[in-house]
């Protein structure tokens, strides 16, 4: 279930439910006292009951008999799931999950950059073009979140391949968050950075686009690191 689809009081019970979990008030292997809920959340049987199936869509809880409702270990929830990775991002900064988000974007994002130098189309490399002139011209947080991750949606549209701009949604929630502690708190201008990958994507250098994608991704490791 996306995002956009989490409203009116559905919503807000998932939400509710979901921020209890990842603060810990409701821990791993408890059981959850639904008549106790339902009675704090101010909410229906059925909002309480279409919430829980959300979250054991996702991995989150799962119900027994005998045992009842109960929240499953982390290991066993969707976490490649958009609003999974959203609640951990907003339960505050977590660094074993960026830590982890660094991972994945080394083994995807510079691989993606070289795919992109090899297939990307004139309008692909425009559009990028212009996400980074957004970026360098950006005059707040929120403006230069905003063209960061458009930046890194652009470049997995510019592979042409539909598994990995499925990747870049997953990837963009944990990117954002990073972007607002990084690009808040780190003195340092994103752009020369980001316009090494899209020069080397221009020329289609395939390996120069991959090189400089990793350097990028370790550069945003690394202030990571200087803000624990």
């Amino acid at each position: 279930m996306s995002e956009k689809r989490l409203r009116g009081v559905h919503g807000q019970t998932v939400e509710a439910l979901a921020g209890r979990i990842l603060a810990g008030e409701i821990g791993e292997g408890d059981t959850l006292d639904l008549p106790a809920l339902r009675e704090e959340l101010d909410v229906s049987l059925t909002a309480l009951r279409e919430a829980l199936k959300v979250l054991s869509a996702k991995g989150m809880i799962d119900a027994r008999q005998k045992r009842g409702t109960f929240v499953q270990p982390r290991s066993s929830w969707n976490l490649l799931d958009t609003d999974v990775m959203r609640w951990q991002t907003q339960a505050g900064p977590d660094q074993n999950l960026f830590g982890e988000l660094t991972e994945m974007r080394v083994i995807v994002e510079p691989a993606a950059a070289r795919l992109a130098a090899e297939r990307a189309s004139d309008a692909d490399i425009e559009a990028l073009a212009g996400a980074l002139d957004r970026m360098a011209s950006a005059r707040d947080l929120a403006a230069t979140v905003r063209a960061d991750l458009e930046f890194h949606r652009l470049l997995m549209a510019a592979t042409h391949n539909t598994f990995l701009t499925q990747v870049e949604r997953i990837i963009a929630i944990g990117l954002a968050e990073r972007d607002k502690l990084v690009h808040g708190t780190v003195e340092d201008d994103p752009v020369p950075s980001h316009r090494e990958v899209l020069d080397a994507i221009r020329q289609r250098e395939p390996e120069a686009a991959y090189e400089a994608m990793r350097a990028l991704v370790d550069k945003s490791g690394a202030d990571l690191d200087r803000l624990r």
